[in-house]
């Protein structure tokens, strides 16, 4: 009788004990959610990404990483600077921006912004119908050009570019603010005559606006030197149209500008969160590369590229232990 009750009280304490464990466990995981962009553009795969990569190794680093499609830019670093997002993927010039208090962040500079690495280039893509005779930016004067919705950064990058040459986007066109996945069908129903997306290449929505019954063309963004000396995260680039075999302009070289779309955090997350989503991408890379083909072209040294804001302490020990940073 003895034996039995202690047998009892033995497997009960054992069960107790096994119960503490895993909710010492469950308390130890650290959630973390990464702020992306829309579902048809390259920052929702990216996102998924990475977390696909963090959650392999969860039970060694206490780390469950989720994705949710954002506003992109804007709209993922001041989620972040609220504490609503912990991770967010942005536009190397909207990181810029925030950082040192300008554009929409005017004299409200994001001090706590950290940057973590960079992920592929994006190009400034103009997309046009051809038969609206548009093939350069001046000939977009008059049309119903989408720049982008409030807060994106397609709509910066075209406000850049149009006031490169000259174009005021309020009074030489009929500007819209719609979303970038909303403007293929748009454009395809002859709503809008051409719209501007930021994004890396390949790329759904640029295939869908170029693959419809009304022939488009991505259009040469060229003549504007002036964006690149007033602006330090603008380079020169150029659209690889072998992605677009149905485009217009299929068999010409495309000039744009792009930049380095960056992933940022806050610096409130803990280091040892940066530290652990930083070393598994890194030391993972083949395998991310190889997630998305806008991924394809990344190298651990232009990761560290095209970061205005501070590296944060996590990502920072990372760089220093493999070598990356002196």
């Amino acid at each position: 009788m003895y034996k039995s009750l202690l047998a009892v009280m033995l497997g009960a304490g054992l069960l107790l004990g096994g119960m503490v464990s895993e909710a010492a466990a469950a308390v130890k995981t650290t959630f973390v959610t990464i702020g992306t962009g829309g579902i048809t553009g390259v920052y929702y795969p990216t996102g998924g990404a990475i977390a696909k990569i963090v959650n392999a190794k969860k039970a060694q680093y206490g780390v469950r990483a989720t994705v949710e499609a954002t506003g992109a830019s804007v709209f993922n670093i001041n989620a972040i600077m609220k504490g609503d997002l912990e991770f967010g993927i942005a536009q190397a010039d909207r990181q810029y921006q925030a950082y040192n208090g300008l554009a929409e962040w005017a004299g409200k500079p994001q001090k706590k912004l950290r940057a973590v690495f960079a992920l592929a280039p994006e190009a400034v893509t103009f997309v046009a119908a051809e038969d609206a005779g548009i093939k350069s930016l001046k000939d977009a004067k008059g049309k119903r050009i989408n720049i982008g919705n409030p807060g994106s950064g397609n709509r910066q990058n075209a406000i850049d570019v149009f006031n490169a040459v000259g174009i005021d986007v309020e009074k030489d066109l009929h500007a819209e603010g719609i979303k970038a996945a909303d403007a293929p069908r748009m454009v395809q129903d002859d709503r809008i005559d051409g719209f501007f997306y930021t994004v890396g290449h390949p790329n759904g929505n640029i295939k869908e606006a170029t693959a419809g019954k009304r022939k488009c063309r991505i259009v040469s963004i060229t003549d504007i030197e002036p964006l690149l000396k007033q602006f330090p995260y603008y380079s020169l680039t150029t659209i690889d149209m072998k992605n677009y075999p149905e485009a217009a302009n299929a068999n010409e070289t495309v000039q744009t500008v792009g930049m380095l779309a960056t992933f940022v955090t806050s610096a409130d997350v803990p280091d040892d969160v940066v530290y652990a989503i930083t070393k598994e991408v890194f030391e993972n890379l083949e395998s991310f590369k190889k997630l998305h083909p806008a991924l394809g072209s990344l190298t651990r040294q232009s990761m560290l590229e095209g970061l205005t804001a501070p590296l944060h302490p996590g990502a920072e020990r990372y760089y220093r232990e493999a070598g990356l940073l002196k």
